[in-house]
């Protein structure tokens, strides 16, 4: 699929969900968008620490973005998200693909940056780790990591 074909089906998804952002694409998309495009950049939401524990995407670098959404202990919001996100991604009009552990987390990011002016915002559904499992396990349930996607161990 086209990165045109991706966006479309990801926008569509945005519209027939009532999304406050331009769309959602699934973990494969998104590496599908981040691969034909080097413009393309994954905003992680997740705290340091979850980056630094749990794992984190094994893509290039210059398209792998950290701007915590919540802050490690306590899960305090980040007051200087907005700041940093503009400081990480200047050009509003830029793809942008937002991931936290299993899809809350940026979608909140998504739609505050569209609420300021980010005009092409996409949430990564199912997130990096996915839902928990029957036994209260992540990784098995969707997500970057089940959909055996490039990621980095702790």
């Amino acid at each position: 699929m086209s990165t045109d074909q991706t966006l479309q089906t990801a926008r569509q998804r945005g519209q027939e969900q009532a999304l406050p952002y331009a769309g959602a694409v699934t973990p494969q998309e998104a590496y599908a968008l981040l691969q034909n495009d080097s413009k393309v950049v994954l905003i992680d939401v997740r705290t340091n620490a979850e980056r630094d524990w749990v794992g984190r995407v094994n893509i290039n670098p210059e398209q792998h973005l950290a701007v915590q959404w919540s802050l490690y202990p306590g899960g305090t919001p980040n007051p200087d998200f907005l700041a940093q996100l503009q400081a990480s991604a200047a050009d509003k009009d830029s793809i942008i693909l937002f991931l936290c552990r299993s899809g809350v987390r940026s979608r909140h990011g998504a739609k505050l940056a569209t609420e300021n002016g980010y005009a092409n915002c996409f949430d990564i559904l199912q997130g990096f780790e996915g839902d928990k499992d029957e036994q209260g396990h992540r990784k098995t349930l969707g997500g970057w990591c089940q959909h055996g996607l490039p990621w980095l161990g702790a």
